[in-house]
């Protein structure tokens, strides 16, 4: 069973910091690109973060560069994301995703919310 879950979500003031992870099961995590997109209420689900299958290259949203990093670590099948200098507007849910070649794979997503 194709699965990611994700973790790390929580509640931070402006300025603060968080790292998301997301676990991936039931497929080879190593050979497939995978991405971080987040949604806030009333609006569209919006891409954050991407990075390569090997981690060499990584894109990011323009509304997060500078503050967010991607990373992965492909012994533990696991995808991250840093979240620093977070911003109210920055409050959203956030999923992980991977576009296999039969499917495109979603986690249940985890809540980050900021705020004073």
């Amino acid at each position: 069973q194709v699965l990611l879950v994700e973790s790390g979500g929580g509640l931070v003031q402006p300025g603060g910091s968080l790292t998301l992870s997301c676990a991936a099961s039931g497929f080879t995590f190593s050979l497939f690109p995978m991405n971080w997109y987040r949604q806030a209420p009333g609006k569209e689900r919006e891409l954050v973060a991407t990075i390569s299958n090997t981690g060499g290259g990584t894109n990011y949203a323009n509304s997060v560069k500078g503050r967010f990093t991607i990373s992965r670590d492909n012994t533990k099948n696991t995808v991250y994301l840093r979240m620093n200098s977070l911003k109210p507007e920055d409050t959203a849910l956030y999923y992980c995703n991977a576009r296999l070649v039969a499917a495109n794979i979603w986690g249940q997503g985890t809540q980050v919310t900021v705020t004073s």
